[in-house]
């Protein structure tokens, strides 16, 4: 390369990127009207934005100056270098750069012309054959990427000899078609940005093959969410009037040319903008619906003045302040009809989100006086039969459908016929059930013949949804500020890490991953609604989300998004492959180091600020182990499922609560052959203690139970809650289960030779070993848990001394942040306010304590004022159905027990009802005849010591200890997860 081209190359990287970023345009369209494009409709500073908001004269001097860019960035390349040289090409890569960057525009103009003086014959074939082929197929978002295709294959095809060509028109078109999927082109804008004056420029680009009615299946990402629900439901059968759309882009001349509106059939326009009737935005009373339209002359008039609806500056400041891109409207012309009644129906409640009943305004008439607010509808609740996953009948009984008349008075009579109203509240709650557990929002009408549905979209206000399914079983129980503000980060920060692994970091910048998890009522709630987006994004079919609003099984990814989703899924299996070799390093270089100095320098011996050191050390290493506690039992569940290896052929003694559980028995076992010749005729805690102190050698006994507290007293009824005593600090319970491994010999001997099962295949062997990493991760994750909590209640020694706490275990009503602040700046009257602080989170805690019936979903951010006319009475019925747990079938009577501190007098006979099974649960199912858990699956903790045990479990029933009642006689079968009510 010569000097002279070295000088070229600098100038084109330099000067290009300036010319495209120019603002000709702005300044051009602001010198003829005064107008500013920056600050008007979308800010996009483009051809057709100078038409709309210019004029014709505007335009088209828009379109010469980028012209002018593309032909100048050619001409200056062939100042320094060859004509028709692969610099020009160069050039227009610049100077499209300089456009998006600089200005935000897609470079369109500016490539078409630079190309035409680049290499006018290549030129002529692209617009021949794209012309040829888009006259064929009329689709202007195919013909717009075909052209680029043809762009890179014509340049590459005249120069064959000289392979650079083809790379840098690849490289050309790359990034032409990436600038088109992150901004509006000039063309999409054209659709809703267009007038009279500028449509006929872009009328040969706007096609007519897009002209579809609601009887093909329609993309909401292309025409709006309004629109496609519409034609969903049409073919799925339901009855929702003929209509047609108008895409982003295509000529309205062809659809006004092709309906004829007429007095005896009106049409209705209505926006279907991409963005509208979403999960989040509904966008109601932003764009325009126009009725009554008899003539073409009404039908033209109103589809322009729906897609100028789009530019209102309260259109704009909307999209604005819920942050939406700006895309593009269309259009949703469909027959009106002339109906009765009409009204909008809610599958549930917008205010009273956990009232089960269906919520209906209705009016005589035509639906538009419901929604327009002028008149006061008739305002119903229709109380439907319980349509939950957990019940077996789910037959509709009309029989026993309630409907209350909310605004009735004495002038008031109800004119709204009931099979009617029953009829609107089936519809509403089949959407919501077709519509994967999202509560909908349906506008209808009834003709005298049948009801019609205009309308179908989320109810935005109850958005997200919460989910206590999983979330119960992972952090169950009533949870204090200082376990959530510790918990929350962690677990929400890796499943983050896993989501963006797979996804890639572009796909998931705009998820806030904080908001996974929350507390509702002082309980653990997942966010459904932030997960079912991070499903669609990874190519899940949309009925995943019944997964955790309806109880469904998980549906399986279909092969495309599998495909799809190679490389994140790539980076995954690599993370799953490494585990085993990844944990055995951290736990030598991290996990152990911690520990071992954790247990040889006790927390109490420590200040204030060195405490604080020691639970930044431990969160570190909790940080790391969170990690391992959540992939390994993923990783272990995945290679079950693909390999398919039964729960009979795996080996679960290395889990701490079975092994705790075997080592404890088998010690009662040598107490009691060391008792034999005495006679006990006390069966309780105390009086065995009391033989076993006064025992000759009964030390040793005392000794070994001791150093068994010391091994397994990191654990607890719930060990993810620091809250929570841990058996250390507690054994009453522990002993009261050695006493009774001491007097029931078949429960010792159970105990004793749990699972002694040894793997043959080596698939069975793979399985195991994440098993035991499951087991070994979870180990460590609840020890530094444990001495987390420790390292707390030290703190709080040292703040009750000073008086800067008044009582033991309030500590943990403060947030970790908090916490820091008071060591780190502490003030004259700090301690004041945290005693207020205190006081008013115990109370708020203690009032959620005791609220007995809790939502398993949750919508929106309610308070627990909506609880107030929260009922369980629907869901009572003689049968229920959730997840076998452990095979078998049993008759029995029912203890209710919520807590470990409760009674826990059970025998064989005893089918025992716990709201969730967490390691600490282990020593009462050890003595029980069957298990029926609120939350948890087959791989749950509860599930698998009911396996070890071999007693029957089911798993999964929402509410089971508020709908049943100790003392009931039960059959439950462990594979089909019925449970009935026989007395």
């Amino acid at each position: 390369m010569t000097l002279v081209q070295v000088w070229g190359s600098l100038a084109i990287f330099i000067i290009c990127p300036l010319l495209g970023g120019l603002p000709l345009i702005d300044w051009l369209t602001y010198a003829l009207t005064g107008r500013q494009l920056t600050k008007l409709g979308t800010g996009n500073v483009s051809v057709s934005a100078a038409f709309y908001h210019g004029g014709t004269l505007a335009g088209i001097l828009a379109v010469l100056s980028e012209a002018a860019k593309g032909i100048v960035a050619i001409l200056l390349s062939r100042m320094f270098f060859p004509v028709n040289s692969v610099w020009e090409i160069i050039a227009l890569i610049a100077l499209v750069m300089g456009r998006y960057w600089l200005s935000k525009g897609a470079g369109t103009t500016n490539v078409v012309w630079g190309i035409v003086v680049h290499d006018a014959i290549a030129a002529g074939l692209i617009f021949f054959i794209s012309g040829v082929s888009f006259t064929i197929n009329r689709n202007r978002s195919t013909a717009k990427y075909s052209v680029l295709v043809l762009l890179t294959i014509i340049i590459a095809l005249r120069h064959p000899e000289q392979p650079e060509y083809g790379i840098t028109t690849l490289a050309l078109s790359t990034l032409l078609a990436w600038i088109y999927q992150q901004i509006p082109d000039d063309l999409d804008l054209s659709a809703t940005q267009a007038t009279s004056n500028s449509q006929t420029m872009f009328r040969f680009f706007r096609g007519d093959k897009n002209l579809k009615s609601l009887d093909v299946q329609l993309d909401a990402t292309q025409i709006g969410q309004k629109a496609a629900n519409l034609a969903l439901l049409k073919k799925l059968g339901y009855s929702v009037p003929d209509g047609w759309v108008l895409f982003p882009g295509d000529d309205p001349n062809q659809i006004v040319k092709y309906l004829e509106p007429s007095v005896q059939q009106p049409l209705v326009v209505r926006s279907s903008a991409i963005g509208e009737d979403t999960q989040s935005d509904s966008a109601a009373g932003q764009y325009l619906s126009i009725l009554n339209i008899t003539n073409r002359e009404m039908l033209k008039t109103a589809i322009l003045d729906c897609q100028v609806s789009y530019l209102e500056s309260t259109a704009r400041e909307y999209r604005r302040t819920r942050q939406q891109q700006e895309r593009s409207l269309g259009v949703l012309i469909q027959k009106q009809i002339e109906g009765i009644y009409s009204g909008v129906a809610f599958s549930r409640d917008p205010v009273d989100s956990v009232n089960e009943g269906v919520a209906i305004e209705v009016l005589p008439g035509d639906a538009t006086q419901v929604v327009s607010g002028k008149v006061t509808p008739y305002r119903y609740r229709v109380i439907m039969p319980d349509l939950s996953l957990s019940v077996i009948d789910k037959d509709r009984n009309h029989s026993s459908i309630k409907i209350i008349h909310e605004n009735s008075t004495s002038s008031t009579e109800q004119t709204i016929p009931t099979e009617i109203l029953e009829s609107v509240a089936l519809l509403a709650q089949e959407m919501e059930e077709l519509f994967q557990g999202i509560p909908q929002d349906l506008e209808w009408t009834y003709d005298g013949e049948k009801i019609w549905l205009l309308q179908v979209r989320p109810i935005t206000t109850l958005q997200p949804i919460w989910t206590r399914k999983i979330a119960a079983e992972v952090i169950p129980g009533v949870i204090r500020p200082l376990t959530w503000s510790i918990n929350q980060p962690l677990t929400c920060g890796v499943w983050g890490k896993l989501f963006t692994l797979v996804l890639g970091q572009k796909s998931v910048r705009d998820l806030d991953f904080n908001q996974t998890a929350t507390l509702h009522f002082s309980r653990a709630y997942f966010n459904v609604t932030l997960l079912g987006t991070i499903f669609l994004r990874m190519g899940l079919p949309p009925e995943s989300l019944e997964f955790l609003t309806r109880g469904e099984s998980f549906t399986k990814p279909p092969l495309q998004s599998t495909i799809k989703n190679i490389p994140g899924l790539w980076r995954l299996l690599q993370r799953e492959l490494n585990l085993a070799k990844d944990f055995q390093r951290d736990r030598k270089q991290i996990f152990l180091p911690t520990l071992r100095e954790l247990e040889t320098t006790p927390a109490k011996d420590l200040s204030a600020q060195d405490i604080l050191e020691r639970i930044n050390k431990i969160l570190a290493a909790l940080d790391q182990a969170t990690y391992y506690s959540i992939l390994a039992p993923l990783s272990f569940a995945i290679r079950q499922a693909t390999f398919q290896i039964s729960e009979t052929s795996l080996n679960h003694r290395q889990t701490p609560e079975l092994e705790s559980m075997r080592t404890l028995a088998c010690l009662a076992a040598d107490t009691r052959k060391l008792l034999a010749a005495e006679k006990i005729t006390l069966n309780s805690c105390a009086s065995l203690f009391v033989q076993i102190a006064e025992n000759p050698e009964g030390e040793s006994i005392l000794t070994r139970f001791e150093q068994w507290l010391e091994k397994y007293g990191y654990l607890s009824e719930v060990a993810t809650d620091i809250a929570v005593p841990r058996w250390r600090e507690n054994p009453r319970p522990i002993r009261e289960i050695f006493t009774q491994f001491f007097f029931d010999a078949e429960k010792r001997k159970q105990a004793q030779s749990l699972n002694h099962k040894t793997s043959k295949s080596w698939l069975t062997k793979s399985v195991q070993k994440r098993l035991n990493l499951k087991n070994h991760s979870s180990e460590i994750y609840n020890k530094l848990l444990a001495h987390l909590r420790w390292s707390f209640l030290a703190l709080e020694q040292i703040w009750l001394r000073e008086g800067k706490l008044l009582t033991p275990e309030s500590i943990f009503f403060l947030k970790f942040d908090e916490i820091i602040s008071f060591i780190q700046e502490p003030s004259s009257d700090a301690h004041q306010q945290l005693f207020k602080l205190i006081e008013q989170r115990q109370q708020k805690w203690q009032q959620e304590r005791e609220l007995n019936q809790i939502p398993y979903l949750v919508y929106g951010y309610p308070d627990s004022t909506v609880l107030n006319n929260f009922s369980l009475s629907s869901l009572e019925r003689p049968r229920f159905k959730g997840i076998g747990g452990s095979g078998g079938e049993i008759e029995g009577y029912i203890k209710v027990l919520s807590s470990l501190n409760s009674n826990i007098d059970v025998d064989k006979q005893t089918i025992l009802v716990v709201p969730y099974t967490d390691a600490g649960w282990s020593p009462v199912l050890a003595r029980v005849g069957g298990l029926i858990a609120e939350v948890g699956g087959r791989l749950s903790h509860g599930a698998i010591i009911a396996r070890e045990y071999k007693i029957p479990a089911v798993m999964d029933i929402p509410h089971a200890t508020q709908l049943l009642q100790t003392g009931q006689r039960v059959r439950i079968n462990g594979y089909t997860g019925i449970v009935e009510i026989i007395s």
